[in-house]
Formats: C-alpha cells, sequence, structure tokens
C-alpha cells in the first residue's frame, strides 16, 4: 500500500492548482495514482482525501464508481472481451472460453506470472468490429482465436505496442500558468480568464 511518491505529489500539486477548487482534480489524481502502482491503494486514496481538502470516503465513493479505477491489483493487461449483444452473436463466448483455456484463469483473474487480466464485459461501442477486445482500454477488433494468440505472446513479451495498465499516455501534459483558465474561487471572480483571452464576435460577452 503507497502513498503518492515524490515525485507524483508534485505532479498532484501541479494538478491541483489548476482548478478553482481543489477536489476538481480528484479523477486526475486517482488516475496519477493507478499509474503509480497499477491500482488505486487506500493509503493513495487518503493521501489525495488530504491534497484536495475532502474525507477519504468522498474519494473512495469517486473510485468505486468509474469501472477503469480498480481497487486491488490486475496484471500488466487488462483483456476486456466484449460479450455484448453484437459480439455475442459473432462468436464472443467462444474468444472467451478460448481466452480461458490459453490463460489458465476465469474471468476477473489473473495469470501466474501477473501479466494479464482477464474480463469479459458488457458492450464496448465497437459492434461493426465484432467480436472485439480492448488490451488496457486500446481496442482490437475482429479478433479470432488465432489472434488472441498472438496477442497473447505479443503481451507477454512486452510488445504488443500497449502501456502498461495505469498509463493513459506515453507525453504527460503540461500547461504554463499563462494558459491557466483562472484558479480564484467561483464564487464572485469575475469576468473568466479564458473569455477575457477569446472575447465574442459582437463584445457583449454573449
Amino acid at each position: 500500500m503507497a502513498r503518492l511518491n515524490p515525485n507524483n505529489l508534485a505532479i498532484a500539486q501541479e494538478g491541483i492548482a489548476r482548478y478553482p477548487v481543489p477536489r476538481s482534480a480528484l479523477i486526475p489524481l486517482l488516475h496519477l495514482a493507478q499509474e503509480q502502482d497499477g491500482y488505486v491503494t487506500e493509503d493513495a486514496m487518503a493521501h489525495i482525501a488530504e491534497l484536495v481538502g475532502v474525507t477519504p470516503a468522498e474519494v473512495m465513493g469517486t473510485c468505486s464508481f468509474y469501472e477503469m479505477l480498480k481497487r486491488e491489483p490486475v496484471g500488466d493487461y487488462m483483456v476486456n472481451i466484449c460479450n455484448g449483444i453484437s459480439c455475442h452473436l459473432l462468436g464472443a463466448s467462444a474468444l472467451i472460453h478460448h481466452a480461458e483455456d490459453t490463460l489458465g484463469v476465469k474471468p476477473g483473474g489473473t495469470t501466474d506470472d501477473g501479466k494479464i487480466t482477464l474480463e469479459a464485459v458488457e458492450c464496448i461501442a465497437a459492434c461493426t468490429e465484432a467480436p472485439c477486445l480492448q488490451v488496457n482500454y486500446r481496442y482490437r477488433n475482429q479478433v479470432t482465436t488465432e489472434d488472441f494468440d498472438q496477442l497473447v505472446a505479443d503481451l507477454r513479451a512486452d510488445t504488443a505496442g500497449v502501456a502498461p495498465h495505469g498509463q493513459l499516455a506515453k507525453v504527460r501534459q503540461h500547461v504554463s500558468e499563462d494558459r491557466w483558465a483562472g484558479v480564484s474561487p467561483p464564487n464572485g471572480q469575475g469576468e473568466p480568464a479564458w473569455m477575457a483571452r477569446n472575447p465574442s464576435d459582437n463584445g457583449d460577452g454573449s
């Protein structure tokens, strides 16, 4: 169990500073914690609560609402096989059974090497590309059992071109202070900085 490390604490504080209300940074901070440890630990949630001025229960409420935020350890790669109606009709059930046999785990389980967690999920909005799956929420479409076997081999060799679970991007966003929208409390702060930078065409603020 881990709080945010010093480097991530600095990133968190920079992120909080972008918002007029600290708690608005809650979801980005949860993603940061998950990037650090692969899932969101209880200690990280307590640390985030301290940073944004809410209770740990409020952080837990947000974390538990979103499927992408995990509160228990998972593999380096989350393989979510869609079993919505379109995928089901085009072979998803057979693909899931094949995945179970190939990986040696049932949906919700993680392989012994810690590499892959298998999940069977409902519609992931790629119905025209059925059967489909996601690897750490990156899509793979019209997947055959042969495609799946090759994918597993690539994931185990770390050659699939997919970042480890929790890492949202290879390049971290940095916004210079002169591009912030304004960090004063929303009540009584006057015209937002972004509005002053982008005046309306008719000049009346509408």
